[in-house]
């Protein structure tokens, strides 16, 4: 108890931390995995080809590796002087984003075709068609497998720790390192983590009690 109470200001900092990195790359991985996901079911055949190499890339590249292209190869090739935070964000948001991206498309396949059909009959483009029709109806068999991916993403945001932003599992490292009780420690980063991934949990279901998802 005492390592908590004496690093009260540490433990909040990291928590805070792990809940904007965690919420600012489930954005990222939302906006680009919805995107992907048009493109994966585009009638387009270069973007078609683009989603499904984005997908496999990101999804059979380890995240480890991910955070050290962000870290030395990105800044050197890409763009100069981004803070650990931001590789942070865009290792979690690009790796993150292929588990949307396919989450979302087996959301769309639920919808029958015939939506998709009528909606051309009436003249409306593709992009109207997925945006106005058939995203709407895929939302609700999506938030399920949605909930997992971001319990899965705030597990995973504790890899940034290992380089040098601010969030729960660094607070472990900063502290052990000072010879604290690693058992105490890890004990309440992962209460840290439990409170993050229940209160996800509890936003999902309520989701799903809203939208009338068939449990």
């Amino acid at each position: 108890m005492n390592v908590l109470l004496d690093h009260l200001a540490d433990f909040r900092e990291g928590f805070i931390g792990t809940v904007l990195l965690t919420l600012a790359s489930g954005l990222l991985a939302m906006i680009l995995g919805v995107v992907i996901a048009g493109f994966r079911v585009s009638p387009v055949p270069p973007l078609r080809m683009f989603g499904t190499a984005w997908v496999t890339l990101f999804r059979n590249t380890p995240l480890t590796l991910l955070f050290l292209i962000a870290w030395f190869v990105v800044p050197v090739i890409f763009v100069p002087g981004l803070s650990p935070w931001t590789k942070a964000l865009l290792a979690l948001g690009f790796y993150t984003s292929a588990f949307v991206c396919e989450a979302v498309r087996s959301g769309i396949n639920t919808v029958p075709m015939g939506q998709a059909e009528a909606a051309r009959s009436l003249g409306m483009s593709f992009s109207q068609t997925l945006r106005l029709i058939i995203l709407p109806q895929a939302t609700r068999s999506v938030i399920a497998p949605l909930s997992s991916i971001f319990i899965a993403l705030t597990k995973n945001s504790a890899i940034a720790g290992a380089f040098s932003v601010t969030e729960l599992f660094g607070v472990q490292k900063l502290l052990s390192d000072k010879g604290f009780p690693i058992a105490w420690i890890f004990l309440w980063v992962a209460l840290g983590y439990l409170v993050v991934t229940f209160s996800i949990s509890g936003l999902f279901r309520l989701l799903e009690r809203r939208l009338g998802v068939a449990r």
